[in-house]
């Protein structure tokens, strides 16, 4: 049973900023062969978006186990988790980063969660997730946790 799941989709302004391609591509094209510029330009642009939302990756809480990405944990191996605005996620993925800490980071969203690993054999010694609901992917955590 899923009781979270959220897809790090890119947000609106990602997929508007990337139409500036559009032009771009049309304008170092046209030289080349101006009937197939803005052809080309807008198949570039849906590739880029489509790509930007098949590549984004899946995090969900299900049947007493954490996915983040490609990575799967049980919620038995997790310990206290912090929930974080903007100012301490880049302060944990920058300046205060541990090379050791499994990523789930994008860049367009802005808040998220650190997740301490409490296995003593696992050399990973957190989980930082980017997620535009962060409370509701700790609460489902902690609903797991007391369902185990």
């Amino acid at each position: 049973m899923v009781t979270y799941r959220e897809r790090l989709l890119p947000g609106f302004g990602i997929l508007t900023a990337c139409l500036l391609f559009i032009p771009a591509t049309a304008l170092v094209l046209t030289p080349v062969n101006s009937k197939i510029a803005w052809p080309v330009a807008i198949a570039l642009y849906l590739i880029i978006a489509i790509a930007l939302v098949l590549m984004s990756p899946v995090v969900r809480v299900e049947d007493g186990k954490l996915y983040a990405g490609r990575a799967t944990i049980s919620i038995q191996e997790l310990g206290d988790i912090e929930l974080l605005g903007a100012d301490a996620l880049r302060e944990l993925i920058g300046a205060k980063s541990d090379a050791r800490n499994y990523l789930v980071v994008r860049g367009w969203i802005h808040r998220g969660v650190r997740i301490e690993i409490s296995d003593p054999a696992d050399p990973t010694p957190n989980w930082i997730i980017t997620s535009r609901k962060p409370v509701a992917l700790a609460d489902a955590i902690q609903s797991a946790r007391v369902a185990a």
